[in-house]
C-alpha cells in the first residue's frame, strides 16, 4: 500500500503554500525529500522569522534572554521560557543570537547532574541538587537543544548522560512524582507521556551519534510503547486494557501532553514498522475529514503567546504529521 492513497496533489500544494512557511519548511523535507541545505528549505526557514507568531514571541523576550519570570523557566505554563523555545523549535525557527541568549539563560537552570529543575538555583548547593523529577521537561529541552544545533555542546551531553543514568533499565522509563496518580490504573511503571518526550528528543539525534546505551534505551522504550498498543496503557479494574481517549484527539503543539499521532511520528522517525502499530495507524487514516485533510481537535489556543490554527477546523500541522507518518509506515 502506498501513502499516496491518502493524499491528493491539492493537499500537498496546500501544505507547501509559501504563506505558511513553517509548514512549508517541514513539508519540503519530510514529504518532498528536500535537503535542509537546499535553497527552497533555507528560504522557507528564513520566512519563518517574519511570521506574526514568531515576531510576537521574539518581541516579548527580555534583554537577559528569558520570557516571563527570570527565576522560573516553566511557569506560567505555555508562555515561560522552556515552552516558548519548544514552540519556536517546532515552528522551524533557526538558531539566531536571540535563540542563543535564550539557551544560555536556560542552561543556568541545569544542575550539576545534567538534569533541569524549573527554579533557578540560588547557590552552588542548589546547583548540586540531586532532586530528580519531570522527564517530560528534560525531554522537551533536549528536543530543542538538538534542533538549535547544541548536540555537541558539553552541557547537552551532560543532559544526555543524565537520561542514561536515570533511566530505569529494569522496567523502562523515567521516574516522575506526577505519575502514576494510581499505579493500579496503569500498566507502565514510570511516566508514560514523559517517556514519549525523551524518546522524541532521542529520535532527533542522528543514528551515528547515538551511543550503545542510547540505542539500547531507544529499543526498550519503543517496545514499551508497542506493548501498550500506543494509547491502551490504562488498566481497568478487571485488569484489561483501556484506551486513553484523549490521545485520539490530535493536537499541536502538545507540550508535556501527547497523542497517538505524536507517538506514531516518533516511532516512524526511528524506522519502526510493527503490526502492533496498525490499530493506531488505522485510527489516523480513519480521522481524515471530507476534504482529505485532518482537523485540529486539541489546542492550547488562548494560553500561548499566539494562537496556532483553529480548533475543529482543517489543520495543516495535523495533516503534515499524519502524512509523514503514513509515508514512513507504508514506505
Amino acid at each position: 500500500m502506498s501513502w499516496k492513497k491518502y493524499v491528493g496533489q491539492d493537499v500537498l500544494d496546500w501544505l507547501l503554500e509559501p504563506k505558511d512557511p513553517s509548514i512549508r519548511y517541514w513539508a519540503l523535507q519530510h514529504l518532498e525529500d528536500k535537503s535542509p541545505r537546499s535553497s527552497e528549505v533555507k528560504e522557507a526557514q528564513e520566512a519563518v522569522m517574519a511570521t506574526p507568531c514568531v515576531k510576537s514571541i521574539l518581541k516579548a523576550q527580555k534583554n537577559d534572554g528569558y520570557w516571563d519570570s527570570p527565576d522560573d523557566m516553566y511557569r506560567p505554563k505555555y508562555t515561560a521560557s522552556t515552552h516558548t523555545l519548544l514552540i519556536l523549535a517546532e515552528l522551524g525557527m533557526k538558531r539566531t543570537p536571540q535563540i542563543e541568549k535564550a539557551i544560555e539563560y536556560l542552561f543556568s537552570f541545569q544542575r550539576d547532574s545534567g538534569h533541569f529543575l524549573i527554579v533557578l538555583p540560588k547557590s552552588e548547593k542548589g546547583r548540586e541538587s540531586t532532586v530528580n523529577d519531570g522527564c517530560c521537561i528534560d525531554g522537551n529541552i533536549l528536543y530543542y537543544l538538538v534542533h538549535f544545533g547544541y548536540l555537541e555542546d558539553p552541557r547537552t551531553k551532560k543532559l544526555i548522560d543524565f537520561q542514561i543514568e536515570y533511566h530505569s533499565d529494569d522496567v523502562g522509563g523515567w521516574k516522575c512524582r506526577s505519575f502514576p496518580i494510581d499505579k493500579n490504573r496503569v500498566f507502565p511503571v514510570n511516566c508514560y507521556m514523559g517517556g514519549v518526550k525523551v524518546l522524541k528528543a532521542l529520535s532527533r539525534i542522528p543514528k551515528e551519534s547515538r551511543s550503545t546505551n542510547l540505542s539500547r534505551i531507544i529499543s526498550q522504550e519503543t517496545e514499551i510503547l508497542l506493548e501498550n498498543q500506543i494509547y491502551r496503557y490504562l488498566r481497568n479494574p478487571d485488569g484489561s486494557r483501556k484506551e486513553k481517549a484523549g490521545w485520539k484527539k490530535f493536537g499541536f503543539p502538545l507540550f508535556y501532553q501527547s497523542d497517538v499521532l505524536e507517538v506514531l511520528d516518533v516511532l516512524t522517525e526511528l524506522g519502526i514498522r510493527d503490526k502492533r502499530m496498525q490499530q493506531s495507524v488505522d485510527l489516523v487514516t480513519g480521522s481524515r475529514n471530507a476534504s482529505g485533510t485532518w482537523d485540529l481537535r486539541n489546542t492550547y489556543n488562548g494560553k500561548m503567546r499566539c494562537d496556532i490554527e483553529k480548533k475543529n477546523a482543517p489543520s495543516k500541522w495535523i495533516t503534515l504529521r499524519a502524512l509523514r507518518v503514513l509515508r514512513r509506515y507504508y514506505a
